[in-house]
């Protein structure tokens, strides 16, 4: 009896280990796939034909692509993780912490590059991206409080903080541009004196 109750265990063990595996590798596929040509252009069908399994395989683990999108942005950015706002909020001065600030969100930017480009437009304004979205509202909410008490009621200085922050600035200037980050920075940091 003692052997019977074991084995069921270790059988019941070794099937929950196998089907972890199975939904990881259907997460790293469609991680692969968002990638390289974007949600919008990738079905549960290409997801399951990348991870080598059926279709009905990754509806057993995943109901619909909001859910399977979910589990690929929760472990993408395990791996990428955003900047440390609590840090941020250690730089004194205005202009001092809007440098720092912007000097590790554009590393962020640099690093996550190929997966943003390839997701944002796809899923812009979806419920995926509110917390990527509400992230950097609060990064930016973060830089503005290093001003004195008057400028920060400045909607010129609110704008250029956001736009400053955006992954979208970052890749005009960066990516199209051919700017370094650290020669984007002072391009913005002037922008910032100019409304000041």
């Amino acid at each position: 009896m003692y052997h019977q109750i074991m084995t069921r265990k270790y059988q019941q063990t070794k099937r929950a280990v196998a089907q972890e595996e199975t939904r990881q590798r259907i997460v790293e596929a469609a991680i692969k796939l968002h990638q390289s040509k974007g949600p919008a252009a990738t079905s549960m069908r290409d997801v399951a034909q990348e991870a080598g399994v059926g279709t009905v395989t990754v509806y057993r683990h995943f109901a619909d692509d909001m859910e399977l999108l979910g589990a690929c942005s929760g472990t993408y950015f395990e791996r990428h993780p955003l900047p440390d706002l609590a840090e941020w909020a250690t730089v004194e001065g205005g202009e001092e912490r809007f440098r720092h600030g912007l000097a590790a969100a554009y590393a962020f930017h640099r690093e996550t590059e190929p997966m943003i480009s390839s997701v944002i437009d796809d899923l812009r304004g979806s419920p995926i991206m509110a917390p990527y979205d509400g992230y950097w509202q609060a990064a930016g909410e973060i830089l503005l409080a290093a001003f004195p008490e008057p400028e920060r009621q400045d909607p010129l200085l609110k704008a250029t903080i956001a736009l400053a922050l955006n992954f979208e600035t970052w890749r005009l200037l960066a990516c199209d541009a051919g700017l370094s980050d650290e020669a984007a920075v002072d391009l913005i940091t002037r922008l910032l004196h100019d409304c000041r």
